[in-house]
């Protein structure tokens, strides 16, 4: 197999695991929240928690060195139009998912409490939750722009 076949396969996975991992988190955490239960939002806050460590924070490390890879393997120019706006996006999407992974590990912390206390869930909880649901619409529709720049390669 090819240093090129390799990289590509890589980054399509880590592209995935990205997408998918984020699908699957928002999913999990809307599901728990629309219970109200402070218990089910704590565990399952937990779990995502934990996803977002382990699964997102790898493919977003691996995601720009399989990519700087392919695009020097490809001969691509590192100043592509499609390639700045891809950077760019990359960029936009980590601006919003470093204050999410805050924001879940705290949502995960008021739902433990309140779950201890035999509580509903606090108004601070659902400040952030707000936060949380309001970010995550500019990653996910970033993430899929990224797909669609590395797919079509569109000249600007």
């Amino acid at each position: 197999m090819s240093l090129y076949v390799l990289l590509k396969i890589i980054h399509i996975l880590s592209g995935a695991v990205l997408f998918g991992t984020g699908a699957g988190i928002a999913f999990f955490m809307l599901r728990a929240h629309a219970t109200k239960d402070a218990k089910t939002v704590a565990d399952v806050g937990k779990i995502v928690v934990l996803a977002d460590f382990v699964f997102t924070a790898s493919a977003v490390v691996v995601q720009p060195i399989s990519g700087l890879g392919l695009i020097n393997l490809q001969g691509w120019s590192l100043t592509s139009p499609w390639l700045l706006a891809a950077y760019g996006l990359y960029v936009l999407i980590g601006v919003c998912w470093l204050p999410v992974v805050w924001i879940q590990y705290r949502m995960m912390k008021l739902a433990e409490r309140a779950a201890g206390q035999g509580a509903p869930l606090p108004p601070a909880y659902h400040r952030l939750f707000r936060w949380w649901f309001g970010l995550g619409w500019p990653a996910f529709a970033g993430v899929l722009a990224i797909y669609w720049l590395m797919v079509a390669k569109p000249e600007f």
